[in-house]
């Protein structure tokens, strides 16, 4: 390990030439959801391909196929795959991330332009994708470039996926890796995604656990068209309070899942989990600051991570159908679609879940003794994450870890789904991990998204440090 601390060196000397490469990349306004948008994360796509071709790497430019919104058909941008290194005596990583952003208007209460990178006094780089997922890509390539200018090897061969459909539901990407199991990714001993965050601001962490997510609608259905309250409000059965009275049956307050059965699949805590509590960098006192407002359900920060990252949560999401705008209007809707998600844990089974929030919703819709018609309609059924901290992988970068910040990372499982994450491990048969390089306030999705200077660089660091220490690992 001692080329790393040359590698360390020559990142600390490179700081701010890497901090332009990011403002290069947040100037390109890739957003996915954004049609108008789609020829500049095309442009965003090739920027990356060019980047490492000059580098070196052979590149592959795969098409996922094409898609319609609002009537109009339009090409997908592509998933760029690549390869730099091929020693059959090194082992292969393969790294993924993904390069489209959320949309960001100045007029949403950005502090300014969030397409221009913009760095604060106190630290933080401010612009759209700086860290959700443009600063970790970058991070890979200039860990590249940065081996490539010391004169020095990687020391493993690296292999990389970056899409630009993520924000956007990944469309077309399961299908690819499926196809380049056995193809482009042929070879591959571990995996690295760096797409997600810090438990805090001040200690980094590895990610060992995902909650999965079930999507539902609950329409009700009633008469032929909407109807004026005043001539038929009492006098016919309304939708619109079908739906609000099922909803209500679905979760509590506090929230807890009123569907019978389904904690019964979630697996029973042992003392181990229990200790891996012990220590992390959590509090209430800094929730509440990020929430802007302490409405924390429970008392305990222990307990509200379990609630966050082991048990199944419901969350209901919206209305469709519904009257929504400023004003007055005094309609009974005809038709209205409750949407909800349901975040499950191990053990559970997506298919049961499905099953038992169905018969659960069609029992107490009977109760109602509504002439209405109700259709429960899931939408999307991801599987829960799970990977054992233990694995040489987890260990690799823990090591590495250590090396660049001087202390033991948290390890954390999180709320949220990265559904590529086990699209990878089934099709490749090979241990992914979770690496992130932000920390837990850099407000991605959200205004004035920022990562600060300080994780950017050092995260630049981590992942060749990563490298080093995966290569020495026996897997």
């Amino acid at each position: 390990m001692a080329n790393v601390e040359k590698y360390f060196d020559l990142v600390d000397q490179n700081q701010q030439r890497f901090i332009e490469t990011l403002r290069e990349a947040v100037a390109i306004p890739s957003v996915s959801g954004d049609v108008a948008r789609r020829g500049d994360v095309v442009r965003m796509g090739e920027w990356l391909q060019a980047r490492w071709e000059a580098l070196g790497a052979t590149c592959k430019r795969v098409e996922p196929g094409k898609q319609t919104v609002e009537g109009t058909t339009i090409d997908l941008p592509p998933v760029i795959l690549g390869q730099y290194g091929t020693d059959p005596r090194k082992k292969t990583v393969l790294v993924y991330g993904h390069y489209d952003v959320q949309p960001a208007l100045l007029s949403d209460g950005w502090e300014s332009d969030p397409f221009t990178l913009v760095e604060r006094a106190d630290g933080r780089l401010v612009g759209r994708g700086s860290t959700d997922d443009k600063g970790p890509v970058l991070g890979w390539l200039l860990c590249a470039e940065t081996h490539k200018e010391a004169g020095m090897e990687l020391p493993v061969n690296l292999k990389f996926c970056f899409e630009g459909m993520e924000e956007s539901g990944s469309e077309g990407l399961d299908a690819i890796i499926q196809a380049e199991a056995k193809g482009w990714f042929k070879g591959t001993d571990v995996v690295c995604i760096s797409d997600n965050y810090w438990l805090g601001t001040a200690k980094p962490c590895l990610t060992h656990g995902l909650r999965g997510v079930s999507y539902f609608h609950l329409e009700v259905e009633g008469p032929g068209a909407d109807l004026h309250s005043g001539v038929f409000g009492g006098t016919v059965h309304e939708p619109m309070v079908d739906l609000v009275l099922l909803l209500a049956k679905l979760v509590d307050s506090n929230g807890r899942i009123l569907v019978p059965g389904i904690y019964d699949q979630v697996a029973p805590e042992t003392d181990a989990e229990e200790r891996s509590y012990e220590g992390l960098e959590f509090s209430h006192a800094a929730l509440a600051t990020d929430l802007k407002r302490d409405v924390i359900i429970h008392s305990d920060e222990r307990t509200t991570l379990k609630h966050r990252w082991r048990f199944p949560t419901l969350s209901i999401h919206g209305v469709e159908g519904a009257f929504h705008s400023s004003g007055d209007k005094t309609v009974i809707p005809a038709k209205v679609r409750g949407k909800f998600s349901l975040r499950t844990v191990p053990n559970m089974d997506p298919a049961r879940v499905a099953e038992l929030v169905t018969k659960h919703l069609n029992s107490e819709f009977a109760k109602l003794g509504s002439k209405n018609v109700m259709r429960v309609i899931e939408t999307h059924g991801g599987r829960w994450w799970y990977s054992s901290p233990d694995h040489p992988n987890f260990l690799a970068a823990s090591a590495a870890t250590e090396k660049v910040y001087g202390v033991k990372p948290d390890l954390t499982r999180e709320g949220g789904s990265i559904p590529v994450t086990l699209t990878f491990e089934e099709n490749l048969n090979v241990n992914v991990l979770l690496l992130p390089m932000g920390a837990a306030d850099d407000g991605a999705h959200s205004i004035n998204e920022k990562i600060d200077r300080r994780n950017y660089i050092q995260g630049i660091k981590l992942l060749g440090a990563y490298l080093h220490e995966v290569a020495q690992t026996d897997l």
